[in-house]
């Protein structure tokens, strides 16, 4: 197997520690993924998806434990340092779109380029080839208040991985969306990853679309084992 892009070794994390409301959420957590895998990870609401997602994308800190992202130790990498980290080496993907209003899909998918400094003209292909890619060529122009649900998670999809992201983070991505639109945007979501051969975890309640994905980790007590 290649280098991981995503290694956790013995995460920690407690929320309100030393008092008697102290509630422990990962305890040990270890994971690797590797450039290219798909990784679904599972466990019910509450149990700490959202807090690992957070942690392994470097919007939150563990009190033990390493991350390591593309090689590089970040665990006590300062803010400059895990800013840059982020808006370059990782991508995000939300249960809620999070799409600039103002702003037509094309748009949404080339302003974080702009703020990674590339160019106006290459942003903008890049952009078109990308939602030419998950079919949204013909809604490009629209703003998100003129999508419907799945177009508008397929935009957030386009612009997560839009600066050529190594790692993908979702967290629950289809979970607001009909059946049937859940199967199409994961389609679309897993051919953006095949295609790029990012390495990508996702949480999901969804077990057809667990199986479906390359390996499954449940979070249980604390920790990550296989599903």
């Amino acid at each position: 197997m290649s280098e991981a892009v995503l290694r956790l070794a013995g995460l920690e994390k407690r929320y309100n520690p030393g008092r008697p409301n102290e509630v422990k959420v990962l305890e040990g957590a270890d994971l690797s993924v590797a450039p290219g895998e798909v990784v679904a990870l599972v466990a019910p609401s509450g149990a700490g998806k959202s807090t690992l997602l957070h942690i392994a994308g470097l919007l939150d800190t563990p009190d033990g434990g390493t991350v390591e992202i593309a090689g590089h130790d970040m665990t006590g990498a300062g803010d400059r340092a895990r800013t840059a980290t982020r808006r370059g080496a990782v991508g995000f993907v939300y249960q809620f779109h999070h799409l600039l209003p103002e702003f037509s899909a094309a748009e949404n998918v080339i302003l974080p380029q702009l703020a990674h400094g590339v160019s106006a003209g290459a942003a903008a292909d890049r952009a078109a080839a990308l939602l030419a890619s998950v079919g949204m060529t013909a809604r490009a122009g629209h703003r998100p208040a003129e999508l419907s649900g799945g177009e508008q998670q397929r935009v957030a999809f386009c612009r997560a991985v839009a600066n050529g992201p190594q790692l993908l983070l979702a967290d629950e991505p289809t979970g607001n969306l009909d059946p049937t639109t859940s199967d199409t945007v994961f389609d679309a979501l897993m051919g953006l990853v095949r295609e790029t051969g990012m390495a990508a975890l996702i949480a999901t309640h969804n077990p057809a679309l667990a199986a479906r994905m390359d390996r499954i980790v449940r979070l249980e007590g604390g920790r990550l084992v296989a599903g």
